[in-house]
C-alpha cells in the first residue's frame, strides 16, 4: 500500500492568460526540487507543466489552479481550470489533444482528464 499524496507547498493559482505557463513552469519545479534531485526529471516535469497550463489557457476559463503532490513514490501534478468542463463555446464536446498532450503522453508515468460541472483536471504523475 502507498502514502497518500500530500500536497507540497500551498496551491498554485494563475491567471488564465498566456503568461500562465512560463509563470506556471517555474513554480512547479520550484516545488518539485524539494523532492526530485534529478535535473532531466524537473526538465521533464517542467516541461509538462508548461503545456498542462497551455492546455488549460486554450479550452478553460477563470483561474488555474496548480497543485504538485507527492508521496515519496511518485510525484503528481494537477490543473484545474474552471471549465467549460466538457463543451466549448461552439457547443462541442471538448477533446483536448494537440501537441502538449503528446509531450505528457510520452513524458508522464500516467496521465488523465478529468471532468465535473466545475472544470476539467488534467493531471499527470512521474515516478521518483
Amino acid at each position: 500500500m502507498t502514502a497518500p499524496m500530500e500536497r507540497i507547498g500551498d496551491r498554485l493559482t494563475f491567471p488564465g492568460e498566456r503568461i500562465a505557463g512560463q509563470q506556471a513552469r517555474r513554480a512547479v519545479r520550484d516545488r518539485a526540487a524539494k523532492v526530485i534531485a534529478d535535473d532531466d526529471a524537473l526538465d521533464d516535469l517542467e516541461l509538462m507543466s508548461a503545456e498542462a497550463v497551455a492546455n488549460a489557457v486554450l479550452h478553460g476559463s477563470g483561474p488555474i489552479d496548480v497543485d504538485v503532490l507527492g508521496d515519496g513514490a511518485s510525484l503528481r501534478v494537477e490543473v484545474r481550470d474552471r471549465g467549460p468542463a466538457e463543451s466549448e463555446e461552439d457547443g462541442q464536446t471538448r477533446i483536448d489533444h494537440g501537441r502538449g498532450l503528446m509531450v505528457i503522453d510520452a513524458l508522464a508515468t500516467a496521465w488523465g482528464l478529468e471532468y465535473d460541472s466545475a472544470g476539467t483536471t488534467l493531471w499527470f504523475a512521474l515516478e521518483l
